[in-house]
């Protein structure tokens, strides 16, 4: 259930009142001229393409914001040495969302795919315009200020506003109006992503847009769009280089069962830690002593770890790499070769401690998104199952780098219960579909494990 708004603070951010709008006059042209010239299920799939290439552009926007802030505030640090900036750092950053937040934009616009998913169920399809830009600015201060999230729940709730009040603006019946909101949430996040699969599925497994004509024609529209859009201004590279020939050998099958397995129990934990602590964070009434407790609960984490800062992409493209570098520079346990059981001790610490990051990030006053983080914990997870198994067992040698890559779909797809966006989301990222069968095989138990054990889905457990 949602939370009673606060004072002052709208707790819906799609309720509009019907009072005389300045741009109405507008708005009734924009109207008329569509429905003289255009047919409702004609201009659906051209309206699909422009929120695809305004959603594509914003997520590549976000990304710069992000990262411009983040490499700012990061100027001179050490790989050496503790970074204490990185206890204060996110403290500030929560701090300033939930003033922005609260006195700025006064909408609730924390967890939005959950909000988007719960309002599209109770048919409502109007967002209010100021969605369309506060999510990216909120968002670029927690991430930018060390929130150890992403930045696709944002991105999807800034596609799903556009859709909404474009398909407002040009007279779109209720129905269209939904599968324009799920066009725009998809198309944010087959941008931010680069993964046009990736959104289409994301809209149909977690959105759970009917599948028609028109809406199956009008989503993939839209998703390819965007993910066009965001890859031709990023450059035409993907953001997760995975260099190098990798094969699958069907011999290793057992190797990825027990990947799988892995996968899914860590993603029961991780699931768990993140339900009850944003449980905790909700029983905080006073919304200054939330920011502090959220900021403080992940500046520890960053000391400890600074891996956790930020959404963790550089990081898993390190690791794709073979480079362990990553995930002790900064920090408390900072050597120049690490051991293979040094290595060991550190990403289970990072894998526990991940959920913990994650939640204060978007529990305690951020705004960010769920999908990253679970990519990020697949990566260690990944690390750290194949460190064990190619060290304490015999006869075991898998490339570390081939079980990140697959434990990054196996860990979101039990902690998302999305298993085939998570599939196609980290092929399409990576460009790397020699690995398919085994990240499908990964994917698959991971989910399974979840399924058997939870008996129920995880975004319906929210509401």
């Amino acid at each position: 259930m949602e939370r009673p708004a606060r004072p002052g603070q709208s707790n819906s951010f799609n309720v509009h009142h019907h009072t005389p709008h300045r741009h109405s006059k507008i708005i009734a042209s924009l109207t008329a001229w569509r429905k003289r010239c255009f047919s409702d299920s004609f201009f659906a799939p051209v309206l699909a393409v422009v929120i695809g290439l305004i959603t594509g552009g914003c997520a590549f926007l976000l990304k710069k914001m992000i990262a411009a802030v983040s490499t700012l505030l990061q100027a001179g640090a050490s790989a050496t040495s503790v970074n204490w900036r990185y206890i204060i750092l996110p403290i500030a950053g929560i701090l300033l969302t939930g003033i922005f937040v609260r006195y700025v934009v006064k909408i609730d616009i924390t967890h939005g795919i959950d909000k988007v998913l719960a309002k599209i169920r109770q048919k409502i399809y109007n967002i209010k315009s100021r969605v369309m830009v506060a999510p990216m600015l909120a968002s670029t201060i927690t991430l930018g200020f060390g929130g150890s999230a992403g930045s696709e729940g944002p991105i999807a709730t800034t596609g799903a506003a556009i859709g909404s009040n474009f398909a407002r603006w040009f007279g779109l019946p209720p129905k269209l109006m939904m599968i324009m909101i799920g066009c725009g949430a998809g198309a944010g996040i087959a941008g931010i992503f680069k993964s046009p699969l990736g959104g289409f599925l994301f809209t149909l497994e977690v959105l759970r847009l009917e599948m028609t004509t028109v809406s199956v024609i009008t989503l993939l529209v839209s998703t390819i769009t965007a993910a066009t859009t965001a890859y031709i201004l990023s450059g035409c590279t993907p953001d997760l280089l995975f260099l190098g020939e990798h094969t699958f050998d069907p011999a290793t099958t057992p190797v990825y069962i027990c990947l799988g397995i892995f996968c899914g129990v860590y993603s029961l934990y991780y699931s768990r830690v993140m339900k009850t602590m944003q449980r905790k964070y909700n029983s905080i009434a006073n919304p200054w002593i939330k920011n502090l407790s959220g900021g403080t609960v992940l500046g520890v984490c960053l000391i400890l770890f600074p891996s956790l800062y930020g959404e963790g992409y550089s990081v898993i493209a390190k690791l794709l790499a073979d480079d362990y570098s990553a995930i002790v520079d900064n920090s408390p346990w900072y050597t120049a070769n690490p051991t293979v059981l040094s290595l060991i001790l550190i990403s289970a610490g990072i894998l526990l401690l991940k959920c913990f990051a994650a939640s204060a990030s978007n529990s305690a006053g951020g705004v960010a998104g769920d999908f990253a983080p679970t990519l990020f914990a697949g990566s260690i997870a990944g690390l750290l199952f194949a460190l064990v198994a190619n060290t304490f067992i015999p006869g075991v040698h898998i490339p570390a780098s081939d079980c990140i890559f697959v434990a990054m779909g196996g860990v979101m797809a039990g902690a998302i219960r999305a298993p085939l966006m998570a599939l196609f989301l980290t092929v399409e990222m990576t460009g790397c579909y020699t690995l398919f069968l085994p990240a499908l095989i990964v994917c698959a138990i991971s989910f399974g494990i979840v399924r058997l054990i939870t008996h129920r889905n995880y975004f319906e457990s929210h509401f």
